[in-house]
């Protein structure tokens, strides 16, 4: 870490390592941090487990997404702490602690990128690389009060990330400010797709349900006044015909199958002791047969299609990005994997379909961020984080 103090235990504690950056362009002036599964020269890619640290070897080239950031002037200060080969969403890593929510305290930050959360939220760096598989940025950019983007699938090179689930893995960041924001978006995504201006909006009425109880629900209705401000709003929906607790079983199966096809041998030859809940999840995954996998590979087709016909090439659909502010630190395995659940549920859609999914702070409950979200055709992108700047000005 090249910062003098970590007061949130975002980052990783490798010696620090300075890397070269251009002395100007469009992100001169900005700091950044980059989750530990993105390749960065000079360090070792830790992937959240101090085994496979030890094992990996320092790099000697930076992942595309790093190397566009830097080539645009960004200062890298240092890795950040992730849930073990990312296969969680809550940030309590086994080995290495829980990063500090300075936004929701007592509260967990979310996973798997986690420590860029935490970096983000507590003003040491101006944004943060994460990574998005199954939520892995919309969730911590909800409960930490961020702005968040899980973005079309494989519009911004992963190459250089340590993989969880292939079909899956985006790259994503975080930023406090629009702007900053916007500025990232502009060197990572390049133009976007063509279509007609997004001018109306949807509601998922189905996911709406899945949030925790009246005073979320509350809380996020309270957000589509600003919403209805710059997007005609356009009915209710309910966005799986099949049922969210079917199409998140969809996402499960595929992304266990995945995970175990790249990490399995390395589990297997090194017996790795692994945390609560990713310990589990990793076991289920070395289950699940390439005839589960095709099967469920057929249903989502399914999911894309729904989703695509949704929104045509003018729609958003709006929806709360996870059930609640975020859960308390140290709950029992149990209740933790229930709230998983849930979240997966409201989460999956992005995931199955590739569509652009973008959380907002503009949601609050008990003194706690709660983010909405904004989920756009493929391969827009830009148009959906220019509609962001203007909900966020008012």
């Amino acid at each position: 870490m090249l910062l003098t103090s970590d007061p949130v235990n975002a980052f990783v504690d490798y010696p620090a390592v300075e890397v070269t950056a251009a002395s100007s362009g469009p992100l001169a002036g900005l700091t950044l941090a980059v989750k530990d599964l993105y390749d960065v020269v000079g360090y070792p890619t830790g992937g959240g487990h101090p085994l496979f640290r030890q094992q990996s070897s320092i790099k000697t080239e930076n992942a595309p997404a790093v190397q566009k950031l830097l080539d645009a002037g960004a200062r890298f200060v240092g890795k950040t702490h992730t849930d073990e080969f990312a296969y969680s969403m809550n940030g309590e890593n086994f080995h290495y602690g829980t990063p500090i929510n300075v936004r929701a305290p007592g509260r967990i930050p979310g996973g798997s990128s986690s420590g860029s959360a935490a970096a983000t939220s507590a003003g040491l760096v101006d944004f943060a690389l994460g990574t998005d598989t199954g939520g892995s940025v919309r969730a911590p950019a909800s409960y930490n009060g961020l702005i968040g983007l899980r973005p079309t699938h494989g519009r911004i090179d992963i190459s250089g990330v340590l993989p969880l689930a292939e079909t899956f893995d985006t790259v994503g960041w975080f930023a406090r400010d629009i702007d900053t924001f916007a500025r990232v978006g502009d060197v990572l995504l390049g133009e976007d797709a063509g279509g007609p201006p997004l001018t109306r909006f949807i509601v998922g009425d189905d996911i709406h349900a899945l949030l925790l109880g009246d005073i979320e629900e509350a809380a996020v209705r309270s957000a589509s006044p600003r919403i209805a401000a710059h997007l005609e709003p356009a009915g209710a929906v309910m966005v799986s015909d099949d049922g969210l607790a079917a199409w998140r079983m969809i996402f499960r199966t595929m992304q266990a199958y995945e995970a175990w096809q790249a990490n399995g041998a390395w589990i297997t030859a090194n017996n790795p002791v692994f945390g609560p809940g990713v310990r589990e999840r990793f076991e289920w995954a070395s289950r699940v047969t390439a005839e589960d996998y095709a099967a469920a590979g057929q249903r989502r087709s399914h999911v894309r299609e729904r989703l695509t016909g949704l929104l045509g090439d003018d729609t958003v659909l709006a929806i709360p990005t996870t059930p609640s502010i975020a859960p308390l630190r140290n709950l029992p395995s149990d209740d933790l994997e229930s709230y998983r659940n849930r979240a997966l549920s409201m989460l999956c859609s992005s995931g199955l379909s590739g569509l652009p999914q973008i959380s907002l702070p503009i949601a609050d409950m008990d003194g706690c961020p709660l983010g909405v979200s904004l989920v756009a055709p493929a391969g827009r992108d830009k148009a959906l984080i220019d509609i962001a700047r203007r909900i966020l000005a008012g």
